[in-house]
């Protein structure tokens, strides 16, 4: 008999985790994108980034996963220490949202809620209704392993042994310390609430033993994002420990509490409760909410004590001298929901070294230095470093889960590093025309100087406008995107013009002049390439819907 029902509680539980696992990232392939510039633009103070903490776990029903993916933004600097500190303190009221869920007893709906999202997954042709079927279906799951685990515990209080172990469970540090590990072990609190929730509803576990678990599963939620922020920077530590030391001061203070009126406490949240597994879910819900009141206004404090307890700065490493990634790769945290944005910093910076190396190589055209050609070189090899990792990085993420706005403009992604990489190149290739200048005494006149020098402020405008429309999705720049292409263009012909005019009249070498043509021919296919990343993902969306 007890084999049979730890078998069904085995069951049940990987059924609950399963649905779980299922639901949370449905949710973020079908709104992870839409989330993510909530997150990026409502939290600007803690309060704000509060309120959109609460909401944004309470539909990814994952505290874990809402602080894993702050820990990511903090260390691609999309977010700072105080503003990671209001989404924080959100989560960990928004992650109690599963618990209520759980205490409503939607068990006997599971198979009607499953049936409903296999039907909507078989038959449904449009992709997005199947994104949200398989949401439906990690619910009904969800609910189907609760039924099995409350079916197999009903069972549990035949059984001796199990009951004389929970009931073994009186002293308030032996029930915190249980619900740390198991909260460790399945790294989810709403997961270990909810088993609690089953044990108090079938009279196994007391509701003062079930409260002191929960403070437990609370310190327990901290693993995902500790260990997330292992591989990251020094403030990507610091966010980790935020949530780490809200939970433990917020559990102390409530120890000190239940220390000295336990009784009325139990008795104030019975007043709002129904039953024995409500009492659970609205204990879960009133002690995050009174932590937040509490310490809310002592979050920089909290802030503070995060920098104590990992001081110093960062190595400071010049990226552009040695090959290294500095958004992406693997010693940075990595969070499916924030890796396009992570590669789309990563692509910024590439330009920026793309483009500074351009304008170094046509310095170097004219002064003819030979450490400004040298640094041409080097630069180059950095940016084709860049190009194989950033590829390498994508074919790995597109692997993962990752929402469905991400997965459209990942295949632009990719063109955009081959056009940065062309980019590049062109400068490599004036750098060549530098040396083969130098060594061959080749001059180019005042006139050819000033009419390449006028293209590349052309061109370098160009560049920068259509990453500000591709890394910082400022359209404002389209209609001079546009026209500075077709001004390029129109300079690029008029010049081949009027060198041709000045080889008929004498008034340059052969040399010269094929050097002249190559290079402002060159420039014109770099201001192709910019455009091209300018439009890169408005032209993958398009595609997306007309396929």
């Amino acid at each position: 008999m007890s084999a049979n029902i730890i078998l069904s509680m085995a069951g049940g539980l990987g059924l609950f985790l399963f649905g779980m696992r299922v639901m949370s990232d449905s949710i973020e392939k079908v709104a992870g994108a839409k989330l993510r510039r909530i997150l990026e633009i409502f939290t600007t103070n803690r309060f704000s980034g509060m309120v959109v903490g609460v909401v944004f776990t309470a539909i990814i029903q994952s505290s874990s996963a809402c602080t894993a993916m702050v820990v990511s933004f903090v260390n691609a600097g999309l977010m700072n220490l105080y503003q990671a500190a209001g989404v924080i303190f959100g989560a960990n009221i928004g992650t109690t949202v599963t618990s209520q869920l759980v205490s409503f007893n939607l068990s006997a709906y599971a198979p009607l809620i499953l049936l409903v999202g296999v039907l909507a997954a078989m038959f449904c042709k449009n992709e997005k209704i199947k994104k949200f079927a398989d949401i439906i279906i990690g619910f009904g799951v969800l609910f189907l392993g609760l039924s099995t685990m409350s079916g197999s515990m009903a069972g549990m209080r035949d059984v001796p042994e199990v009951v004389n172990l929970i009931g073994s469970l009186q002293n308030p540090f032996m029930a915190t310390l249980v619900g740390l590990l198991l909260t460790t072990v399945i790294q989810s609190s709403s997961v270990t609430v909810s088993i609690v929730l089953l044990l108090a509803n079938q009279d196994l576990l007391a509701l003062h033993v079930a409260f002191y678990i929960i403070l437990g599963c609370n310190i327990g939620a901290c693993t995902t994002a500790l260990l997330a922020s292992l591989s990251g920077k020094k403030d990507a530590k610091r966010a980790a420990l935020i949530h780490f030391w809200f939970n433990v001061i917020g559990t102390v203070i409530i120890y000190v509490i239940l220390f000295l009126a336990e009784e009325l406490v139990m008795k104030m949240i019975w007043t709002v409760s129904s039953d024995k597994g409500r009492f659970v879910a609205n204990a879960h819900t009133i002690i995050k909410i009174f932590q937040v009141i509490i310490l809310f206004p002592f979050s920089k404090w909290i802030v503070k004590l995060s920098c104590l307890c990992v001081p110093g700065e960062d190595e400071k490493v010049n990226y552009r001298e040695c090959y290294q990634l500095k958004y992406i790769g693997d010693k940075v945290v990595f969070n499916p929901a924030t890796a396009v944005v992570e590669v789309v910093k990563e692509l910024d910076r590439m330009a920026s070294l793309a483009s500074e190396n351009l304008t170094r190589a046509m310095n170097a055209l004219i002064t003819l230095d030979e450490e400004d050609i040298a640094e041409v070189y080097e630069v180059e090899k950095n940016i084709n470093f860049l190009n194989h990792a950033i590829t390498d990085y994508l074919v790995k993420i597109n692997q993962t889960t990752l929402p469905i706005e991400d997965l459209k403009s990942l295949g632009a992604l990719f063109h955009v590093v081959n056009d940065i990489e062309r980019i590049g190149d062109h400068a490599e290739n004036v750098a060549d025309a530098a040396r083969q200048r130098k060594e061959s005494g080749i001059v180019i006149s005042k006139e050819a100087q000033g009419e390449l020098g006028e293209l590349l402020d052309m061109v370098i405008n160009l560049i920068r406008y259509s990453m500000d429309m591709f890394a910082r999705s400022d359209e404002s720049h389209m209609r001079e995107i546009i026209g500075l292409e077709d001004k390029v263009d129109a300079k690029e012909k008029e010049m081949q013009r009027a060198h041709v005019q000045r080889l008929t009249r004498g008034e340059c070498s052969p040399e010269a002049g094929m050097m002249f043509s190559d290079i402002a021919s060159g420039l014109e296919r770099v201001a192709d390439h910019a455009t091209n990343i300018a439009f890169a993902v408005i032209a993958a969306e398009r595609d997306t819907e007309e396929t």
